[in-house]
């Protein structure tokens, strides 16, 4: 019992703590910074968020249609929706098991297409976000050295990872656990390895990840701050990789931190530094939520029910084994 409390506790009070940190440090020009805000761009920040869920939720329409599985745009959506909504609790990206689920509660695809299609979509995330900050690095001074590897090692898995697919070809094996690996390696290959979903893919991931980057733009200008874009686009860059390791649920608090030093870095004051990275990510996290409940109504009293369970057992090996 107390382990499966303090899985989700530990990394509670871990996020909790980082952004108490963050908040008292620089606490007496905070509500000078939050008095000189500008509302309205607020509504437009809200508005160019839910513009990347949408265009996030056609994108794993576009993957599941590689794998033959057609769903409608809404549906896509409320499945990302879902499943970020349930990251933004549970640790170490447990909440993905949550769209699995669902596509195979509709009968639509496979365990193994389900693990299969976010993989690809994880691909494709990290290796976009890492090419746009290797691009953004150039163009911004005096960054500190662990910035370089922290976006060097995506690019350079996924191009190893590109390779083990070539590598790997149709391969086969009696053992059943061996069998599901290659059937996945299979899909993912089928699905993205070939000119045309690579540009629909790669293309449509540069599109949402700048939409993304618009949203802190925005906020950037509801404080009335002045910041080159790049600066923009490498803060992001560095608070999703420093996301993406699940030490916290949703990456609360380590991301706010990388955003937060990364501006500071480009000579923002540190308390608008702060609070630009903590709205950014609210916004961000409120829009995920509003979602999450909106595509529980969507899927109906089953979601939850679906969504407790992918908390308490996860995917079970004889679950992952197809018939």
């Amino acid at each position: 019992m107390w382990r499966k409390v303090s899985a989700i506790l530990v990394p509670t009070l871990i996020a909790i703590g980082i952004l108490a940190y963050m908040l008292w440090r620089v606490w007496d020009d905070l509500m000078v910074v939050i008095v000189h805000a500008h509302p309205l761009y607020l509504a437009l920040a809200v508005l160019v968020c839910t513009l990347a869920w949408i265009m996030r939720g056609w994108r794993y329409r576009a993957i599941l249609g590689g794998l033959a599985v057609r769903i409608g745009l809404t549906f896509s959506t409320a499945c990302i929706f879902l499943s970020q909504t349930a990251n933004l609790i549970v640790p170490a990206r447990l909440g993905d098991l949550v769209r699995i689920f669902i596509l195979k509660h509709e009968g639509l695809a496979t365990y193994s297409q389900g693990v299969s299609s976010f993989i690809v979509e994880r691909i494709f995330d990290v290796v976009t976000i890492a090419f746009l900050g290797l691009l953004a690095l150039p163009f911004v001074i005096g960054t500190p050295e662990w910035f370089l590897p922290l976006i060097a090692v995506p690019i350079v898995a996924g191009a190893a990872f590109i390779f083990l697919l070539l590598l790997m070809g149709d391969r086969h094996s009696e053992n059943k656990y061996l069998s599901i690996i290659y059937g996945m390696l299979a899909e993912i290959r089928t699905t993205s390895l070939n000119l045309a979903a690579f540009l629909v893919f790669g293309i449509s991931s540069i599109g949402i990840w700048l939409v993304d980057i618009l949203v802190c733009v925005v906020v950037v200008l509801m404080f009335g701050e002045s910041i080159p874009f790049m600066v923009v686009v490498l803060a992001i860059v560095i608070g999703n990789l420093v996301k993406a390791v699940p030490i916290t649920p949703g990456g609360i608090g380590t991301y706010e931190f990388a955003l937060a030093v990364t501006f500071e870095l480009a000579g923002m004051a540190p308390a608008t530094a702060t609070v630009i990275a903590v709205i950014d990510h609210l916004i961000k996290n409120m829009v995920t939520l509003a979602g999450g409940i909106g595509s529980l109504y969507y899927f109906g009293d089953w979601s939850v029910n679906l969504m407790k369970r992918s908390f308490r057992e996860g995917l079970s090996r004889e679950e992952m084994r197809e018939p």
